[in-house]
């Protein structure tokens, strides 16, 4: 693989090499086995890897104007490296994070004391379409009301940043795991060289969770993973879900609910389950308490749930602590609920609700990104320097109308990695979600889904945006 023409930029902070041109300690193994690849290699070790994709059909689905669209997603063969010490701060960061989050929804659906006591207004919770107001007062067990946590971390030359925190039903882990699969077969002397930590235990992992989190008293659970449908845009994702930790794969209209438990309809009869794991959004879970036109969802679920029947993860309502009006608090709930200083930082954020903010925003809109408060998918996003002038000015009238709605984040210069492009070396900006289970205690494998902006130039890594995916190797002490 050639490196000649792959190119730096002292503003960029690059995952494999130091500006001046030196391969970083911790990455030197991957950079020197790289370098003694053939062109050809090259090509046939992403052409495997890519094959192992469309072999397994390993898809997403790219919600267009007019028609949902399938695609495979892009992986490049190039693994991301992480050191030990840089996954140490990672870990002990993010599960600081998730303590701090799941104390902030016991307390705001309990006695509120964060809002009494001014850490946020009171008006930007209830206010907020994810704050539920049919939980309040509900006890989750444990305390764990988000138990799946997807948190997106960039990394610029300042450090690490957590980017926003997935708390509702975030997605991506299968593609961590075949990642790792599809790399791993392909580069196997190195990666044993390297002293890879592994990631395939994820799902014995998620079951543990899970399990931790089932009724009182209830030790052999039946767990079934909630689906939409064959025509969600992970559906890929829920089939190897359920495989991975033993579930059973049912949509709404298998369960049913009597007496405050809940059912799943077998050709031996009604079966009772006593975990879900929920990839269905709360507004289509029961129709009796949410929207009464879902078809996706179960009557009585929340009832059920309410008295202790049925355990949901995540629970209902965690979309409060991830909405992108709230995010920017969470360095406060840390400081607030563990007494800490928080490990990792957040990303500067303008709030378009406050006045000063939104005019700051409208300002500066050729210099900003401007993200949709509940939006998700890199849809609905305006990034500043990459719009026209009439893009800009349309977006700008929205904002006017709902400023509410809006959020707005300096252009920040994400981190480049080394990516297989036209058969040789060019950096790509990538991003990285690290996946954290917490049941009786907080769990993370060393690794994660590194998302990669493959078009040149870009810097959103969606993949419904045209961005592809890494292997992520935590390396050893």
């Amino acid at each position: 693989m050639d490196f000649g023409s792959y190119e730096l930029d002292a503003a960029v902070y690059d995952e494999m090499f130091l500006p001046d041109g030196t391969p970083r300690e911790h990455s030197r193994a991957l950079h020197d086995a790289l370098r003694g690849l053939s062109t050809a290699e090259l090509a046939s070790i992403q052409s495997r890897v890519t094959h192992s994709f469309v072999s397994e059909g390993i898809t997403f689905t790219v919600y267009g104007s007019e028609e949902a669209e399938e695609r495979i997603i892009p992986i490049d063969c190039v693994p991301r490296i992480v050191s030990a010490d840089e996954w140490r701060l990672l870990e002990t960061g993010l599960t600081q994070r998730v303590r701090a989050v799941n104390r902030f929804l016991a307390d705001v659906y309990g006695d509120a004391h964060v809002l009494a006591d001014g850490v946020l207004p009171e008006d930007l919770v209830h206010g907020c379409p994810q704050y539920r107001p049919e939980m309040r007062g509900f006890s989750a067990p444990h305390g764990v009301w988000a138990a799946i946590c997807g948190s997106d971390v960039v990394r610029t030359n300042d450090g690490f940043l957590v980017l926003e925190d997935n708390l509702r039903v975030p997605s991506g882990v299968s593609y961590m795991i075949a990642n790792r699969k599809a790399v791993k077969s392909s580069l196997r002397r190195l990666y044993r060289r390297c002293r890879v930590r592994e990631v395939e235990h994820y799902g014995r992992l998620l079951r543990r969770t899970l399990v931790e989190l089932a009724p009182e008293g209830c030790h052999d659970p039946r767990i079934a993973l909630l689906t939409p449908g064959v025509h969600n845009s992970a559906f890929y994702e829920h089939v190897f879900l359920a495989h991975e930790i033993g579930a059973e794969l049912v949509e709404g209209r298998d369960l049913l609910t009597r007496n405050g438990l809940v059912y799943m309809r077998t050709t031996e009869g009604l079966r009772r389950v006593d975990v879900i794991y929920r990839r269905v959004d709360d507004d289509f879970l029961d129709p009796l308490v949410f929207r009464e036109d879902s078809l996706l969802g179960v009557a009585g679920l929340l009832e059920a749930y309410r008295l202790g029947g049925v355990s949901l993860v995540n629970a209902p309502g965690t979309g409060v602590a991830d909405d992108k009006s709230v995010y920017p608090y969470v360095p406060d709930l840390i400081r607030y609920y563990l007494g800490e200083d928080p490990l990792l930082a957040n990303v500067p954020t303008h709030i378009c609700r406050r006045p000063e903010d939104l005019e700051l925003t409208l300002d500066n809109l050729e210099n900003l990104i401007v993200k949709q408060v509940g939006g998700s998918g890199g849809y609905g996003m305006l990034v500043g320097p990459h719009a026209t002038p009439a893009e800009r000015e349309a977006y700008a009238k929205e904002l006017r109308a709902n400023p509410a709605g809006y959020i707005s984040q300096p252009v920040l210069e994400l981190s480049s990695a080394p990516c297989v492009i036209d058969g040789r070396a060019q950096p790509r900006r990538v991003d990285l979600r690290p996946f954290v289970l917490t049941g009786r205690e907080t769990r993370l494998v060393p690794g994660a889904f590194s998302r990669v902006a493959l078009r040149e130039g870009s810097l959103v890594v969606n993949s419904s945006q045209g961005g592809g995916g890494k292997d992520v190797w935590v390396l050893d002490e």
